[in-house]
């Protein structure tokens, strides 16, 4: 036999084929209607620029969408959802391919490319399908991880998938060993069935006519159920994932317009963008973010996804209706258990924004309401009158230098850099030792560095992760019109909620300056000859990933090179570190609230880090020194283990 002529009779054993059409048309029609009940519910929310630079959105969309890298992250998961989704594309192209040949004469189920693959090809990937399904099932009904959502509409979903594929090698197998198909081979599928079969003729055509009607009418049913259900994240996952932010994690609370603005924060779904409202619509409720929540997993109420989904549930009602406190997920005592880690965001598949939403919604709270926690409250009202958060410190922005030679930046002439001192590194005991190191190393590399000293104040961003936007802004413009007064173009924190406002909310208000963790600047010094440590104590070094340092702005090599010279090579890594670390608990203004004592997630964290068995934590971070610090505290026992910053470990190797 020639494979040239290779094909086969498309509607074999079936009649009055104008039928499909005439079911067809309803069927896209109710879709059609579904997908535009939905693009009307976004466009209900405020305006948000999510379609610039679309090459590099294109490139996430083939990373995450189609080539589904952070699905691909849980493997098992990853694996049936590959199964799953890359068989229905190849079996959706197959049947494209077929109504070509058979209504518009195009003739190119023939020769080599129907043997392989419109033969070979779409049976292997519809077994693909059918093994994602059984994979799916295994982990929805025997496995049953907490993190999933069980509803029925899971579970008929499957059921549909599987008898769709089941269906069409069925009716593949009927045909074969009815026609005596000569290319059976290259269905190896269907050639299995037709061999098992033990049907007569007769039957064998009744049963493949009733079943190709009935696989009909099932395809274009669940065609047009596809839009009112989570099977329509096939769409908004990609839509989502394009006009995903493209700017650093950091970077992802949105600026409010005081003077157009009437109400501040969020409490209705009105009050979102379109881009949050599709971001409800993208879930598919696979329950990754709350899966690495730091305060989920310490038994707190809060549950991003829970969040997520009650937010999507309410699109169905008023949009104008108050949402906080409308479900137990939205209710403020979960929303205040939020660190601002961003671990959700970085885990969700789909690109969706849950920090963002749940800091619009505590403006709502603290500009509107006037209702959060006391302890969150005693910290806005020291930085209004004080400039910074801790309410309860008599130490001033300058006593960390005392014995040092350290000078005002107006009284350094071309200055290289200033050293942004912050809030935590001046004035808490612990941290005074931090900068006094960092500074001590950059005076040992003959930086030209100076400071603010007294003139230096709060970036804000306790202000503005608690819900303060005001008294953010106002920080935020007061720092920038101070640093340009001394014309500063190069700063350096150790810092990272200083390093993140300085790098990504600043530029908005004209303040763009060049920005360094001071890890980063003093890695930068070792590389250039600048420091040359010469370490020689061999200890053993485990490093806290911050999370405005790591998963936030990227920064993850500089700290580990420092941990790496001070423990010469000995440094070992936590089960979880840098993009998937878990957070000290001391974000988002959690550093001032006094949690329970049998839920406090620096204590999580400092199990971990004991486990590794170092013999010191490494931090890059005022407010991570003082939560592993009472965390390590709490949680050693008889074990030994200091808290260092990779500053302090620099200089005690450069000794």
């Amino acid at each position: 036999m020639n494979p040239a002529g290779a094909t086969r009779q498309i509607y074999w054993n079936i009649s009055h084929v104008w039928v499909m059409y005439v079911l067809l048309f309803p069927a896209l029609a109710i879709f059609v209607y579904g997908f535009y009940r939905q693009i009307k519910k976004w466009r209900r929310g405020a305006p948000a620029a999510r379609f610039d630079q679309p090459r590099r959105r294109l490139k996430l969309v083939f990373k995450h969408a189609l080539a589904q890298r952070r699905t691909a992250r849980d493997v098992y998961a990853g694996t049936f959802h590959r199964f799953i989704s890359y068989g229905f594309v190849i079996l959706t192209i197959a049947t494209t391919v077929v109504a070509l040949d058979a209504d518009f004469g195009t003739a190119i189920m023939r020769g080599h490319f129907y043997l392989y693959f419109q033969s070979f090809i779409v049976d292997a990937f519809g077994a693909l399908v059918l093994i994602g399904v059984g994979l799916a099932a295994i982990r929805r009904y025997l496995s049953r991880p907490k993190k999933l959502v069980y509803t029925d509409e899971a579970t008929w979903i499957l059921v549909a998938i599987a008898l769709i594929c089941l269906q069409g090698f069925l009716l593949e197998g009927w045909r074969i060993a009815a026609t005596n198909d000569p290319w059976a081979s290259y269905s190896p599928v269907g050639n299995l069935i037709a061999r098992l079969s033990l049907l007569s003729d007769s039957t064998l055509q009744t049963a493949h006519r009733f079943t190709w009607w009935f696989h009909l009418l099932l395809s274009f049913g669940v065609l047009a159920w596809f839009p009112y259900t989570k099977m329509m994240h096939v769409f908004t996952a990609p839509l989502n994932i394009y006009t995903a932010q493209l700017a650093p994690l950091g970077a992802s609370l949105k600026h409010l317009d005081f003077e157009k603005t009437e109400s501040f924060g969020v409490n209705s779904l009105a009050a979102f963008t379109w881009k949050d409202l599709l971001d409800l619509d993208a879930c598919t409720e696979c329950g990754r973010c709350t899966a690495v929540c730091p305060a989920h997993i310490v038994g707190k109420e809060l549950s991003p996804r829970d969040i997520i989904l009650g937010l999507r549930d309410a699109m169905h009602g008023d949009v104008n209706a108050p949402i906080i406190g409308s479900t137990p997920a939205t209710a403020p005592a979960a929303l205040w258990q939020c660190t601002t880690c961003v671990a959700c965001m970085q885990a969700c598949p789909v690109f969706i924004e849950q920090m963002p939403k749940i800091v619009d919604m505590r403006r709502f709270l603290v500009m509107e309401e006037t209702e959060f926690p006391e302890s969150m409250q005693q910290a806005i009202m020291s930085l209004e009158k004080r400039g910074h958060p801790f309410s309860g410190t008599n130490a001033t922005r300058i006593d960390w230098a005392d014995g040092l030679d350290i000078k005002h930046i107006s009284d350094v002439q071309d200055a290289e850099v200033l050293l942004w001192v912050g809030c935590g590194g001046a004035l808490i005991e612990r941290n005074q030792k931090v900068t006094r190191s960092t500074a001590q190393l950059l005076d040992r590399a003959g930086v030209r560095f100076a400071i603010l000293g007294r003139d230096e104040k709060c970036s804000g961003d306790p202000a503005r992760r608690i819900g303060n936007e005001f008294l953010y802004e106002m920080l935020a413009k007061e720092n920038v019109e101070s640093l340009k007064k001394h014309n500063v173009k190069k700063v350096v924190t150790s810092c990272p909620h200083c390093f993140n406002a300085f790098r990504n909310e600043y530029p908005h208000f004209g303040g763009n300056f060049e920005v360094y963790h001071h890890s980063e600047y003093l890695a930068r010094l070792v590389s250039e000859g600048r420091l040359k440590p010469i370490a020689t104590a061999n200890k053993s070094v485990t490093f806290h990933d911050p999370c405005y340092l790591g998963r936030q702005n990227d920064v993850y090599d500089a700290p580990r090179q420092l941990v790496q010279i001070s423990s010469q090579g000995a440094a070992v890594e936590m089960a979880r570190s840098r993009e998937k670390s878990f957070c000290c608990g001391g974000g988002g203004g959690m550093s001032f609230v006094d949690e329970p004592p049998d839920k406090r997630v620096n204590q999580e964290r400092a199990r971990e880090a004991l486990a590794t068995g170092a013999d010191v934590l490494a931090v890059g971070c005022p407010f991570c020194m003082t939560m592993m610090e009472d965390g390590i505290n709490a949680q050693r026992g008889d074990r030994e283990m200091r808290v260092m910053d990779v500053a302090e470990l620099l200089l005690e190797a450069s000794s």
